[in-house]
């Protein structure tokens, strides 16, 4: 049975090097590290990850909190997760919990009895202050902006996103605009909503109940959100649509039922989904996959180290104007 020394001498490096990438630490080039995943294929390499994790005092497994696994917005988010957590040789265990409550306090529960190294919290439905009570018991870091408490955060800033495409319509003469949203409730939805308030106060404009539509998450609520656009007395001319694929949708339904994008509903979405650029969607480009990145990174450092300043990153967004815009 091969050792790490015949790891060494396959890889061509040292025993000291072998173990720093086995055990996922960082300051590895990635040169030797591919070296060292190869020569583990080729022996057929097992490590007793049982003692490591003894002797680590670790479990090597990070968890991630997010509402659903199938939603583009989320799906980015764990892509840029999984490539760091398999870059340090982690595992990740995903809660997905659609918002309930029940399910987001059982994935600190298990955090609390050491079932996992740290948790990374794309989004949530508890309140901040029952992360801050469980955040003594092990690392968490949430994908979100945060004022009242002291946390680790990479966040998109969703008011600043959201005015810069307000303001984007209010120069193209549009003041009756509406939106269509995930849901009301949660930090980003409400700094989405302040955006909104603002932007069109500052224009003289009182934006009508029924221009805000709710549920909007997947490719087919954009049939639902056009039926209830066409049944209005007085229309939204332009609308805001938190996520491409719903965007993408309402264009498609638009489309076959003779309504003229943009001449009689403009449209801009979010995220610079794939699908958004075939369709010529204007839309606010949201880093997903960073956001995503930078999260394990800043978690993976904080493990190792034990001992960083809280910490709030901001993350960049952009306007990419096309047809439908």
């Amino acid at each position: 049975m091969a050792n790490i020394r015949d790891l060494a001498k396959e890889a061509g490096v040292s025993v000291s090097t072998v173990s720093r990438v086995l055990n996922g630490y960082p300051y590895v080039s990635e040169e030797k590290r591919k070296a060292v995943w190869e020569a583990v294929e080729k022996l057929n390499y097992t490590k007793n990850i049982q003692a490591v994790h003894l002797a680590k005092g670790r479990t090597m497994i990070v968890g991630v909190m997010l509402p659903y696994i199938h939603h583009p917005y989320f799906s980015a988010v764990i892509e840029g997760i999984s490539k760091e957590a398999l870059r340090y040789g982690y595992q990740l265990l995903l809660f997905q919990t659609n918002y309930d409550v029940e399910r987001e306090l059982e994935a600190l529960e298990r955090l609390r009895m050491k079932q996992m190294d740290g948790l990374i919290v794309c989004s949530h439905e508890v309140g901040w202050e029952i992360f801050d009570a469980y955040q003594e018991e092990a690392p968490i870091v949430l994908c979100e902006q945060v004022t009242e408490y002291d946390f680790f955060t990479v966040y998109i800033d969703h008011y600043q996103a959201f005015a810069k495409a307000l303001h984007y319509l209010v120069k193209k003469g549009h003041r009756r605009i509406g939106y269509c949203i995930g849901r009301r409730t949660g930090p980003n939805s409400q700094a989405r909503e302040a955006a909104y308030q603002d932007v069109l106060r500052d224009v003289g404009v009182t934006p009508q109940r029924q221009w805000i539509f709710d549920g909007c998450l997947f490719l087919e609520d954009g049939k639902r959100v056009i039926e209830q656009w066409m049944a209005m007395e007085e229309r939204p001319s332009a609308l805001l649509v938190t996520s491409d694929q719903v965007a993408a949708g309402i264009v498609l339904e638009a489309r076959r039922i003779g309504v003229c994008i943009p001449e009689e509903l403009t449209i801009i979405g979010f995220d610079n989904d794939p699908l958004a650029e075939m369709l010529g969607i204007t839309t606010v480009a949201l880093p997903h996959f960073t956001l995503g990145e930078k999260a394990f990174r800043l978690l993976h450092h904080w493990l190792e180290t034990g001992n960083v300043p809280r910490k709030q990153e901001e993350l960049p967004t952009r306007l990419i104007v096309r047809a439908t815009g």
